[in-house]
């Protein structure tokens, strides 16, 4: 039956390459961009998906940190930044960012996520005591900061090439670097919506650099707004040849741009639909890269569900606290208890997994399925002092 359905979707011969483990090419690509049969692309990526990872999924419980909301980049996608001079901008401090650490101390997170905007004014030990910081209040935490687009600014303060730079970040306590950025490998798109940002060559240059001095990462690509299918395939073509010579990528996250409050916010955002076909898409040509995350946050918990029969193998996890496409002021609190992650994952028909940042397995529980108001073992507040 599911043979009659790819032919029908006009996807045999791709067929047959994933039976057969052939790296699919840019054709490939468009071929699976331009079906109209949606559940078929998802059978071929899930069949890649099970051959990697069988039934498993999986989840860390981690925290996200901002710790500055100014960036002189512009970017009119973004709804996150304030220009320098603006009075909703902000700068954490070393001890501010420790706070937010200690304030879910009764949480048993094992990576923190931090990244923030290109902000011109932060010298370079700024970054090296927010480090410190962070591996102070929890020493055994994996820390995983700073894009490669902040790197590039750090780089700049600190007066140094790249790989002095970065390997000065790591000896302070960073373990790898998440993939935010890239955007989409395109010149047209770059000087239409983030021409003041560094372009994809140096995106790569950075993240081979970070590969080579012992620093993994992740990669991502921005979709739903400007990018055309021509692009997002290149895009795939350029991160899996930098893998294929660095392995350094852990894992590859579809980003769903949300158009509110950005200076296109007259643009669609992606459907639900369309973030299926990026998980797919990406599964079925990442052939290299290990991991593909279903962001639940961008994606929804649902659309999240199905992505895991899609190409996905990985949902992120308890996040905490949200701000680059959600109202700070009034939508700030984005969480999942360690309880509704297990029950999310469970109900989608995988098997849970726990993982720390480098996707070491803490642990595979088998959820008791419901327990979604049963949030006592894992509150979500931050602790009281």
């Amino acid at each position: 039956m599911f043979e009659r359905i790819i032919n029908s979707a006009g996807l045999a011969d791709i067929y047959q390459k994933v039976l057969a483990g052939v790296r699919l090419t840019a054709d490939d690509g468009l071929k699976l961009y331009g079906t109209a049969n949606l559940p078929a692309l998802g059978y071929l990526a899930n069949i890649v998906r099970e051959r990697l990872h069988g039934q498993s999924a999986f989840f860390v419980r981690n925290q996200h940190i901002n710790y500055t909301n100014i960036c002189n980049k512009g970017c009119l996608f973004c709804s996150f930044y304030a220009l320098p001079k603006d009075v909703d901008g902000y700068v954490l401090s070393p001890e501010q960012v420790q706070e937010k650490v200690r304030a879910y101390s009764h949480i048993p997170v094992t990576e923190i996520h931090m990244v923030g905007g290109v902000n011109p004014k932060l010298p370079f030990s700024y970054y090296l005591d927010l480090i410190k910081a962070i591996k102070e209040a929890r020493p055994d935490v994996s820390l995983k900061a700073f894009t490669m687009i902040e790197l590039e600014q750090i780089r700049r303060v600190a007066k140094k090439p790249m790989d002095e730079t970065l390997l000065d970040l790591k000896n302070a306590g960073i373990d790898a670097i998440p993939g935010g950025g890239a955007e989409v490998f395109s010149e047209r798109v770059h000087e239409e919506l983030f021409q003041a940002k560094s372009d994809s060559d140096k995106w790569l240059e950075t993240a081979r650099t970070a590969h080579q001095v012992g620093l993994p990462s992740n990669a991502t690509m921005l979709y739903g707004h400007v990018e055309q299918t021509e692009e997002k395939v290149y895009h795939y073509v350029k991160l899996r040849e930098l893998q294929d010579e660095t392995q350094g990528f852990l894992a590859f996250i579809p980003l769903s741009w949300h158009p509110e409050k950005t200076a296109i916010s007259e643009l669609p955002g992606p459907t639900g639909q369309m973030d299926l076909r990026e998980v797919a898409v990406a599964r079925l040509m990442l052939d290299n890269v290990p991991h593909i995350k279903s962001f639940w946050i961008m994606n929804s918990p649902a659309v999240t569900q199905v992505a895991l029969w899609y190409g996905a193998d990985d949902m992120d996890g308890s996040v905490l606290e949200y701000e680059i496409t959600r109202d700070p002021e009034t939508d700030r609190m984005q969480s999942l208890t360690h309880a509704q992650m297990l029950d999310m994952i469970a109900e989608a028909g995988r098997q849970p997994v726990e993982r720390d940042a480098l996707y070491r397995v803490i642990e595979s529980p088998i959820p008791s399925i419901p327990h979604y108001m049963d949030t006592a073992c894992d509150s979500i507040e931050p602790a009281l002092a």
